[in-house]
């Protein structure tokens, strides 16, 4: 069984990616055998699985496209879009960052909310925004990063400057008590430098897997943080994070 883990460890290393109807007569073994080492490779951090096989795991400091990062944590990242949504009330300025998490944030924005202005470099973010009547939508305008359909600089800065919103709500690749929170894109970091700077209120959207991760680009020190929701995992999240924000949501 280790030998034939291994072996597997070895075909996605040089592949890149792999899917079980390749694998399993490779090996001469069963997919049901084949999912079964996936999974177990999956538990102990080797691999990430996909659909109809696996890849290797996501450096942290690398991006993915929006659509690939929707698919992992999909429910967690729904119940802290859902909390993170709670929270925007009547008469607010906000601004929305981009990513999968921002992007459940507005999905579950209700239609009761009154006067609220979002202000958004996340072309994909002011879209799902559309259909709700009483939400003014505010994109920041910039350079198109199709990776995010993210908006950066040259001019991205320029509507952020003139804005001071009562609540930022910020993603990011890693939040760490020590090296801060992190990006994996410093276009975009530059972006989110500019809203927490201008935010009165800075709430981090982490899911478990960002915890205690550095990433390549700086945002913000931990410190910076009024609240982060983050989400349910058998491991508990970092106890110096936990001390150093004083609302740490887990959802």
């Amino acid at each position: 069984m280790k030998e034939r883990r291994q072996q597997i460890l070895s075909l996605i290393q040089s592949r890149g990616e792999i899917l079980v109807s390749e694998v399993a007569p490779l090996l001469g073994v069963s997919e049901v055998t084949v999912r079964s080492d996936l999974k177990a490779l999956v538990d102990t951090g080797h691999l990430r699985r996909t659909r109809g096989g696996a890849r290797l795991p996501l450096d942290p400091r690398m991006e993915a496209p929006l659509e690939e990062m929707q698919l992992q944590q999909r429910a967690e990242k729904r119940r802290i879009g859902r909390a993170a949504a709670a929270l925007i009330q009547d008469g607010e300025t906000i601004f929305l960052d981009v990513g999968s998490t921002a992007t459940e944030v507005a999905r579950h924005l209700p239609p009761t909310l009154r006067e609220v202005t979002v202000v958004t470099p996340g072309l994909n973010i002011a879209l799902e925004l559309e259909k709700l009547p009483h939400v003014r939508v505010i994109v920041t305008g910039g350079t198109l990063r199709r990776l995010q359909h993210s908006l950066v600089s040259p001019y991205a800065l320029e509507i952020l400057r003139h804005v001071h919103a009562d609540r930022l709500f910020l993603g990011c690749n890693g939040i760490d008590a020590v090296n801060g929170i992190t990006n994996a894109n410093h276009e975009e970091a530059e972006v989110k430098r500019c809203m927490v700077r201008y935010a009165r209120t800075v709430v981090v959207l982490a899911d478990h897997s960002k915890l205690g991760v550095t990433s390549r680009a700086w945002l913000a020190s931990a410190d910076q943080v009024q609240t982060l929701i983050t989400s349910r995992h058998t491991t508990p999240p970092p106890a110096a994070l936990v001390n150093l924000i004083s609302d740490f949501r887990i959802v």
